[in-house]
């Protein structure tokens, strides 16, 4: 399993490239925005991309979703419980002063324990709510791609409509079961792993 991290958009979203080195598929997640520049990395890497997955709806991960579906034909997944806050994101971004186009209909729905194939890569969906109603996190080969919900050091905002607290510290408790050498690729910010996120997180104290 590869990894690529682009930083886009104004708010620095980390999209990822994951992708099969031999079959040479991949999947792309939270293409917040710079389709362009995601699309041409897909053409230098020769990559074909079977799915888009968005970890949750907010504006800031799916500005550029439109775009690279046109580009790519993959097939858009979102979690069954974050349909509406998907469908309002260009109203959350013209909130925050900026502008997203019109967002397809997702192919997928997802639920808890499905999965994401790419050639050889296979992506176990977690449903994580909290920071929105249907947010998820993807886990594959010891690899942890937590959207807004983990952080290194600390947790997503919970005052955005849909969002809850208490959902997020159970949310957070659950990913802290993880073992402590697994990878941690979240929504925004550096990589961190769960062993550091037990001892350094602001949210540790909760466990």
């Amino acid at each position: 399993m590869e990894i690529r991290t682009l930083a886009v958009g104004p708010l620095q979203v980390n999209c990822y490239i994951i992708f099969d080195d031999l079959s040479r598929e991949a999947v792309v997640i939270d293409p917040g925005d710079e389709a362009e520049r995601i699309i041409g990395l897909l053409k230098d890497l020769d990559l074909s991309v079977r799915h888009i997955v968005c970890t949750h709806g907010h504006f800031d991960h799916v500005g550029a979703v439109a775009e690279l579906r046109e580009a790519t034909e993959a097939a858009l997944a979102v979690h069954r419980e974050e349909v509406a806050t998907f469908f309002s994101s260009a109203e959350m971004a013209g909130f925050w002063g900026f502008e997203i186009g019109p967002l397809p209909e997702p192919e997928r729905l997802l639920s808890e324990g499905d999965t994401i194939q790419a050639g050889n890569i296979s992506l176990q969906v977690i449903h994580t709510p909290g920071h929105s109603p249907g947010g998820l996190c993807l886990l594959g080969d010891g690899v942890l791609v937590s959207g807004d919900t983990l952080f290194a050091g600390s947790v997503g905002r919970t005052d955005f409509p849909g969002g809850a607290q208490d959902r997020l510290i159970e949310s957070f408790r659950r990913l802290m079961a993880f073992p402590e050498e697994t990878r941690v690729l979240p929504g925004h910010g550096p990589e961190t792993t769960i062993g550091r996120e037990r001892r350094e997180n602001l949210f540790s104290g909760l466990l």
